[in-house]
């Protein structure tokens, strides 16, 4: 996705003493990572880091983020408003060049923990980190509280072998 929301900081600013950095999503860039993100609006966006500078350039970071968004209900398709209230454990990482025609290899073991974004040319974007963080605390099947399925929905879904079970079960005598 192109970048609709930028913050950058210089990740040599950042020393051993932690730092605050507040970043606001104004109304423009709401609007533009509404879209995108199948909402139909964004009322806040706010994220506030505490940036510490570890050993070979990396940062790590806690994230604070509230949002207000505005989804449509996957029951009744009408639009409810949401608050997200999240805190997060980053680490920004410099990017590592991989020799084309290599691919880089992820490590199962470095999937856990805090997500690593890498950053290029000293720069970190903060607010693309805050878009990125909205986009996974979002929903994927938002539900309006009290929607409920109507009643044929509800149950569990039927097995595609039951058909097959009962017709051939049968058969076995």
């Amino acid at each position: 996705m192109e970048q609709v929301f930028s913050r950058t900081i210089r990740a040599g600013h950042i020393k051993e003493a932690a730092q605050e950095h507040v970043v606001v999503a104004d109304e423009a860039a709401r609007a533009a990572l509404a879209g995108p993100y199948g909402l139909e609006g964004i009322a806040l966006l706010r994220g506030a880091f505490v940036l510490r500078h570890e050993q070979g350039g990396v940062i790590a970071a806690t994230l604070a983020m509230q949002a207000r968004v505005t989804q449509t209900c996957v029951v009744t398709l009408e639009p409810f408003e949401t608050r997200i209230d999240e805190r997060s454990t980053l680490r920004f990482v410099p990017a590592r060049t991989v020799p084309e025609g290599e691919e880089e290899e992820l490590d199962p073991e470095t999937l856990e923990g805090p997500d690593e974004i890498p950053y290029t040319n000293d720069m970190i974007d903060l607010g693309a980190a805050l878009a990125e963080q909205l986009a996974l605390a979002l929903d994927p099947y938002p539900r309006k509280p009290g929607a409920e399925l109507p009643e044929e929905y509800r149950g569990e879904p039927e097995n595609p072998f039951a058909a097959l079970a009962a017709k051939f079960g049968k058969d076995k005598g």
